[in-house]
C-alpha cells in the first residue's frame, strides 16, 4: 500500500520508504496508517513511525537527511545540511525567551541495522515493520532503530510544537555515530552557538548519563593462499545467544560467539587432522556477537566423525558453562561426505585462531570504587575468513585515555605476534564528568517534581557524541538522557511506549525552566 502525508507531500511506500515526489506525481493525495494510537502527544509518535520507514542504516542517511530538511522548510525554520548528512535546525524562543541562551538537543539519525536468520529484509530500500503489543513497540524480526530514532522525533515534536516554553533550540541530527561517531566528527561546529546540550542517546528513564568511554575501530588483517581439498565436512554453527550493546552490555556476561567458536576450531585442529575451511562471525563491531559458523574438512571420514563427536562433546560443555545467563545457546554440527573445497594453510589457521583466542575480549578492568564500573573493554565484533584475507575487528572501549593507549598497544602487539597487518580508525574522545552542572541541576529538580523520584546519575561505558562536541565547544555544559530502551543493536530491540511518552513530559518541563 502507498501512502502520502498530506503536508510535506512525502510520499511513502513499503519498500523505498518516503520519496520526494515530482510535481507530475502529485495528483492523489494519501493519509499515512498510523500503528501507536492512544499516547499523547498524538503526534510525537506519528513522527516516529514516520521516521522508521525511511531506510536509515549507517552510511545510507540521505534519506532521512533530505527529509528533515525538507521538515524544516516547510515550517520556514533555519536549516543547515552538510556534505556528511547531518542537519543542524534552529529554531527561535517562544514568546518571552527569545533572549534566552539557545540549548542544543541532539541525536544520531542512523541505526544498526541486524535481523534474524531467515528473515528476508532490504535495509537500503525497506522502512521498519513496526509491532505494537500490550504498549511495548517493536520490529517484525530486525532491529527497531529505536536508537536513536527516538531523538529524531523528539526534535521533531519541539520543532513543531508551537505551544510548548522554550529558550532558543539548535537541533543538531548527525550522521553515521553506530560506525565511528563519523558525522559528528565531520560536523562543522562553528555552527553551533548553544553550549548547553541536550543528547538523547541514552536507553533507560529515570537515568541520566554525565561522561562516557571513548572507543575507536581496531581490524586486524593478514593475506593468505589457500588449498585445495576433499572429503568430509564438518560444520558447526553456534546460534541462540543475546548478543547486545558492546558497551551497555559488555558487563552482563554475555557470551561472544566468534569466541566460542575459536576454542571449538582450536580444539579440533589440536585433536584431528582436520583443515580449517570457514570461519564468520558478526556484521557488526559495536554488537556482541550472537551467531558464528565455522567448517573443517576431513580426508577421512573417520576422522571426521570423530571431530563431530569431540564437538559435540564441547558444545555441551559450552550449554553447562553459560546456561545460566545464556538459556538459549544451540550449536548445531552436521557431516557433507564428498566435498571438494579451499582450505587454509595450518599456520594461517593456527595463527588465526590463536589471535581470536588471546586477542582482549569483554571486561578487562573495572573501577571498585564506583560500583565495579567498567574502565576498560573489548567487543570481537566481526571476524570472517576471506578467501584471501583473514579479518578480525574489535571495539575496545575505555574512559581513560592512557588505559585505551594501552588496548592500543596490546592490539599492536598481537597483531606483531601473529603476522597480522594493524589499522584503527574512528577513534572518539570520552567526556569527562563537569564537576558544576547548570542542566543537570535543572534535570535533577524537573525530575524529582514531576515523578516524586530521584534521577540516577551515571557514567556510560560506551560512545556517545558529547565527548566530540564537548572537545570543540569550549565550556560545553551537557548531559545525556532518554526513554528506556531495551536489547538496542538486536532484532530484539523495543520500547515501552509510556516511558517515550513521560520522557516528552520530562523535555517540556525542562526546556521549560530554561526558558523561565
Amino acid at each position: 500500500m502507498e501512502t502520502c502525508e498530506k503536508q510535506s507531500r512525502i510520499c511513502y511506500n513499503k519498500k523505498a520508504g518516503f520519496i520526494l515526489l515530482k510535481k507530475e506525481q502529485r495528483k492523489e493525495e494519501f493519509i499515512m496508517e498510523y500503528k501507536i494510537t492512544g499516547y499523547k502527544p498524538e503526534k510525537l509518535f506519528h513522527f516516529f513511525e514516520e521516521v522508521c520507514a525511511v531506510p536509515r542504516g549507517s552510511g545510507n542517511e540521505k534519506g532521512i537527511s533530505d527529509f528533515l530538511v525538507k521538515f524544516a522548510k516547510d515550517r520556514n525554520l533555519w536549516v543547515y545540511q552538510d556534505d556528511s548528512y547531518n542537519v543542524i535546525i534552529k529554531k527561535g524562543g517562544s514568546k518571552g525567551a527569545e533572549d534566552k541562551a539557545p540549548v542544543m538537543l541532539q541525536g544520531h539519525i542512523d541505526m544498526v541495522c541486524d535481523k534474524r536468520a531467515g528473515v528476508e529484509h532490504d535495509f537500503e530500500k525497506e522502512g521498519i515493520d513496526l509491532v505494537l503489543k500490550d504498549g511495548v513497540l517493536s520490529a517484525n524480526g530486525t532491529t527497531l532503530g529505536a536508537d536513536n530514532g527516538v531523538a529524531i522525533a523528539l526534535m521533531m515534536m519541539v520543532l513543531d510544537d508551537e505551544d510548548i516554553k522554550h529558550p532558543p533550540v539548535e537541533c543538531v541530527f548527525t550522521t553515521e555515530e553506530e560506525v565511528g561517531l563519523n558525522g559528528a566528527q565531520a560536523l562543522d561546529k562553528s555552527q553551533i552557538t548553544a553550549r548547553t546540550m541536550i543528547n538523547m542517546d541514552s536507553e533507560e528513564e529515570g537515568v541520566a548519563t554525565i561522561s562516557c568511554a571513548g572507543g575507536l575501530r581496531v581490524q586486524l588483517t593478514r593475506p593468505v593462499e589457500r588449498i585445495a581439498a576433499e572429503g568430509t565436512l564438518v560444520q558447526i554453527k553456534i546460534e541462540g545467544l543475546l548478543g547486545g550493546h558492546s558497551g551497555t552490555d559488555i558487563d552482563k556476561e554475555r557470551q561472544n560467539a566468534n569466541i566460542l567458536m575459536a576454542r571449538m576450531a582450536e580444539h579440533l585442529m589440536k585433536n584431528t587432522d582436520g583443515k580449517l575451511v570457514a570461519f564468520a562471525g558478526g556484521t557488526k563491531d559495536n554488537a556482541i556477537t550472537r551467531e558464528c559458523e565455522a567448517s573443517l574438512i576431513y580426508a577421512e571420514k573417520a576422522e571426521a566423525e570423530k571431530a563431530e563427536k569431540l564437538a559435540c562433546v564441547l558444545a555441551e560443555t559450552f550449554s553447562e558453562e553459560i546456561s545460566s545467563f545464556e538459556p538459549d545457546f544451540g550449536c548445531e554440527i552436521s557431516l557433507e561426505e564428498g566435498q571438494s573445497v579451499s582450505a587454509l594453510k595450518d599456520e594461517d589457521a593456527k595463527a588465526f585462531v590463536s589471535a581470536i583466542r588471546l586477542a582482549p575480549n569483554g571486561v578487562y578492568r573495572r573501577n571498585i570504587k564506583m560500583d565495579g564500573f567498567v574502565v576498560v573493554s573489548s567487543n570481537m565484533g566481526v571476524v570472517r575468513a576471506d578467501e584471501n584475507e583473514l579479518v578480525i575487528v574489535v571495539s575496545p572501549r575505555s574512559s581513560v585515555a592512557s588505559l585505551q593507549e594501552d588496548t592500543k598497544e596490546r592490539f599492536a602487539l598481537l597483531a606483531e605476534t601473529f603476522g597480522f597487518a594493524i589499522d584503527y580508525s574512528g577513534e572518539y574522545p570520552g567526556w569527562d564528568y563537569k564537576e558544576d552542572s547548570r542542566i543537570r541541576e535543572v534535570f535533577v529538580e524537573s525530575y524529582r517534581e514531576l515523578f516524586g523520584t530521584e534521577l540516577r546519575l551515571e557514567a556510560l561505558h560506551a560512545g556517545l557524541e558529547c565527548g566530540l562536541f564537548s572537545e570543540a565547544l569550549p565550556g560545553l555544559d551537557a548531559i545525556a538522557v532518554g526513554p528506556t530502551l531495551y536489547n538496542v543493536h538486536t532484532p530484539d530491540e523495543n520500547v515501552p511506549l509510556d516511558s517515550f511518552e513521560r520522557f516528552y513530559e520530562l523535555l517540556k518541563d525542562v526546556l521549560a525552566r530554561l526558558a523561565a
